[in-house]
């Protein structure tokens, strides 16, 4: 090896230059010789995939030309091939990679993303609390609330609103100490015709509704006005009701707006009388 003349120590630079060639070459070698396994990799699962897909086409063919033969429903059809091509692609990546790739697809975040975001809107909500200026004066629930409502579920609103809570009754069959008695016709009452509605076959759905949304709720409390309650009981579905059950028992209860459901209707709804005409008006000349 070179001496260095003023040092007299020897130069290892020229001497490690040979084995690191050498060892970039065996590297090299390592890469040649792994090439063609990567490709035959490659080249099984390009053909276990063709061979699922064609075998997939296959099978739907032949079950769309014996649904068409037999009559059968699209619907089922439709049902039955979505679970065979899911099965099949479970089979063929497995369940965890098909439920991430499907969750990717639709656009829905994994879990620990989910939690991330509702976490940062949490956070966020908590910081807008503290901010004195920027709190309105509606719910942020009152404009989602006013798309799921029909106009006569407003018109019910209104008639609360304006009217006070309106009686109600259920009909039930007469047992002694009411052991084993049953309900015949629940929360029949007046609010249809007092409130306008179009559709009076769907005010038990409507309030239903609106109890969902918690802008009311019923009541075990009897109105002090029991005059209310005789004219209830006066009317055709409340005799009806009363002639099936046979020996019948009438339970007087009440509709109400909850706290919730009043502001809801002071911030969304026209209240005033002036405005009520001015609508009615509109829809007779409609």
């Amino acid at each position: 090896m070179p001496r260095d003349s003023s040092t007299g120590h020897v130069d290892a630079s020229l001497g490690d230059s040979e084995p690191r060639a050498a060892r970039s070459s065996e590297a090299d070698a390592s890469a040649l010789e792994a090439a063609p396994g990567l490709a035959r990799i490659a080249a099984a699962a390009w053909l276990r995939t063709a061979e699922w897909t064609a075998d997939s086409a296959l099978r739907a063919g032949r079950r769309l030309t014996r649904a068409a033969l037999d009559g059968e429903s699209p619907i089922t059809l439709l049902y039955e091939a979505r679970d065979e091509v899911l099965t099949g692609a479970q089979r063929f990546l497995g369940s965890a990679e098909l439920e991430r790739r499907l969750a990717g697809a639709n656009g829905q975040p994994r879990a620990h993303e989910h939690e991330q975001t509702l976490l940062d809107r949490g956070t966020a909500l908590l910081d807008r609390s503290s901010d004195l200026e920027q709190h309105g004066a509606e719910h942020p629930a009152y404009t989602r609330i006013l798309e799921q409502l029909s106009p006569d579920e407003a018109r019910i609103l209104r008639l609360l609103a304006t009217e006070g809570p309106q009686p109600a009754v259920d009909v039930r069959t007469w047992r002694p100490l009411d052991i084993g008695s049953v309900i015949v016709a629940p929360g029949l009452s007046m609010i249809a015709r007092h409130a306008g509605c179009r559709h009076p076959a769907r005010v038990p759905a409507y309030l239903a509704n609106l109890n969902r949304l918690g802008l009311i709720w019923f009541s075990r409390d009897t109105l002090p006005d029991l005059a209310r309650y005789q004219v209830v009981e006066a009317q055709p579905d409340v005799l009806e009701a009363v002639r099936e059950a046979g020996r019948a028992r009438i339970v007087r209860r009440s509709i109400v707006l909850t706290p919730f459901g009043s502001d809801f209707c002071t911030l969304t709804l026209p209240l005033d009388t002036v405005e009520i005409e001015a609508l009615d008006g509109r829809h007779r000349l409609a």
